[in-house]
Parts: C-alpha cells; structure tokens; sequence
C-alpha cells in the first residue's frame, strides 16, 4: 500500500524520484506551480516540452492526461506534466481531475518512480476548491497508486492547504 505523505513547502525543492507539475495545456510553461517548475528547473524542460509539442502533442495536452519530461536542474529524475480541470460551478469536472492524479501515477509507474510529490492540482488559479481538491485528490491516490510507486507526497503551498489536505487525509 502506498504512503501518503503531506509537505508544506515548496515542490520545486522536493527530492523525489517524480514531481508532479500542474501544468497548462501548451506545456511551455505559465503561472503557478508551473512557472515555478519550469524556472528552477531550468531551458532542459522547456526543450523537452518544445519537443513534446513538435511530435505527438501538436495541439498541446489534453486535460486530464500526463506526460513526462526530464526534471532538469530539479532535484528529481523526472517532471510528469498533468493539465488540471477549470472548475465550474455549472458542469462537474470532478473525473477529469481525478484523471490527472491517476495519470500521473500510471507514467510514475511506467518509469518505474518510487516517490512521487504533487501540487494540489487546480486549486490554483483554476479555482478548484481546496476541500474538494483534496477529497479528490486523496481518493484517488489511495485507489489508483500501484508498485513501484512507495510513497506520494502532496506539496503545498502554505498552512491553509496543508490543514484541508490534513483533514481529507483522516
């Protein structure tokens, strides 16, 4: 069984095998979690990113799905890229959000990723509730995460986020 682990902090300092990047859809960079990874990580994950974007991801990721890239100057081995969910108030996005964690875990596995940190995806500047977010989140790690992935470190921003992680969490 996998173990979930909360951190308050920054993902771009976290050691893992695989950080997690809410990314948008273009994959080169933007806002967020997202420019925060691509400036620590340094010109190698925009160049994979750009060389994504030239072979099979033309129109960009689609929401929901996740692909890897080298992680850079991170300090892991890998970037799984995941595009988050909009939220709206009048159409339920919930499985596409839980499709970006579930994602994620199936290209960690493929890698063959032991450790795995992920932002609080959406929740952002996408708007996505936090308590929600995190229902969600957790629910799908705890049924979706499978060998070799050990243990799966949610990464977040400030105090807020870590307690409504915290109490999704149990």
């Amino acid at each position: 069984m996998v173990r979930i682990t909360l951190v308050q902090g920054d993902i771009t300092a976290e050691r893992a095998d695989a950080i997690v990047n809410a990314a948008n859809s273009s994959l080169l960079g933007g806002g967020g979690v997202d420019g925060a990874i691509h400036r620590r990580g340094g010109p190698e994950i925009l160049e994979a990113c750009r060389a994504l974007r030239a072979s099979q991801y033309g129109k960009g990721l689609a929401t929901g799905r996740a692909v890897a890239t080298t992680a850079g100057r991170l300090p892991a081995d890998w970037v799984i890229h995941t595009v988050g969910p909009v939220w709206s108030r009048d159409e339920d996005r919930s499985a596409q959000l839980a499709s970006c964690y579930r994602e994620s875990l199936r290209v960690a596995a493929e890698l063959g990723a032991r450790t795995v940190a992920f932002p609080a995806i959406s929740t952002g500047i996408f708007g996505w509730p936090m308590d929600d977010g995190a229902r969600i989140a957790v629910e799908t790690v705890r049924a979706a995460a499978a060998a070799p992935v050990e243990e799966v470190r949610f990464v977040l921003f400030d105090e807020q986020a870590y307690a409504v992680f915290a109490t999704a969490l149990g």
